[in-house]
């Protein structure tokens, strides 16, 4: 469903040239749900903007479902760290996430049906006549949330979105997400800073390295796909496994971009 191919990103500006991404190749599956990590700077909020079509690759190529990015394809939608800002506080939460559902032509009565089904998948079903500044911080990132599976993509985009969020509501989001992911069956591609996240989340956790940027390692997450806050984190294997990542972004920060790739441990 996704397909990064040599995937370069350079920024330059003041007789300075900065490299957001040195190179890298990476694949995701149809309705795989794979989290990206890596060190502070590493790009990875660049990768997931190249996928989106809001940023344009200095070389290599992004393609979503096999058509090559452009621009902002078709079927894929972002959900980003700073919810405040993505969700107009002079729109109800309804018709913030009905917005882009008139873009695409769609008719009113099956607007309301979508918005109410998307309403319901996130726990708030009631609050689509209130103004998201009258919601806390972990309902207004449920509202982004809905109105991205309003628009039933067929990709997720996550850019850190619970950084925001207090630990509690930030557990309940996580667990929100996979719930979401399973009822709808799209391809999840989940940036974070945060290894316990990412190890909790997905099903395959891909590290960065430091600038220059490649693909340091890309583990698959042998957990059982049940996921509970208590048991799972409590589990041994995801014990070694966030033990091993946060080794390898260490790693990667000692050595900058010439980390060496590794093998699942």
């Amino acid at each position: 469903m996704l397909e990064i191919q040599s995937l370069r990103k350079t920024y330059g500006g003041q007789g300075r040239v900065v490299e957001a991404i040195g190179d890298i190749t990476l694949t995701v599956g149809d309705g795989q749900f794979a989290c990206v990590v890596g060190p502070s700077g590493c790009g990875k909020t660049t990768l997931l903007r190249c996928l989106g079509g809001l940023l344009t690759p200095t070389a290599g190529e992004v393609k979503v479902n096999g058509q090559a990015v452009t621009g902002p394809p078709d079927g894929v939608a972002i959900v980003f760290q700073e919810y405040g800002r993505s969700l107009f506080p002079w729109l109800r939460v309804a018709e913030n996430i009905e917005l882009p559902l008139k873009s695409k032509g769609i008719a009113k009565a099956d607007r309301r049906t979508i918005v109410a089904e998307s309403l319901e998948a996130v726990s708030l079903a009631d609050a689509g006549k209130a103004y998201p500044w009258q919601l806390s911080g972990g309902m207004q990132q449920r509202v982004a949330i809905a109105r991205a599976i309003a628009f039933q993509p067929r990709v997720m985009l996550m850019d850190e979105p619970f950084a925001a969020v207090d630990a509690q509501t930030r557990a309940d989001l996580e667990d929100l997400v996979r719930t979401v992911w399973k009822q709808f069956g799209m391809t999840m591609l989940f940036v974070t800073h945060d290894i316990d996240e990412a190890v909790y989340l997905g099903q395959r956790v891909v590290v960065l390295s430091s600038s220059p940027t490649h693909v340091l390692e890309n583990l698959d997450i042998d957990l059982p796909d049940d996921r509970d806050q208590l048991k799972t984190r409590s589990d041994a294997r995801f014990v070694e496994l966030r033990s091993h990542i946060y080794a390898r972004i260490q790693e990667a920060k000692g050595a900058g971009g010439n980390a060496t790739v590794a093998t699942a441990p």
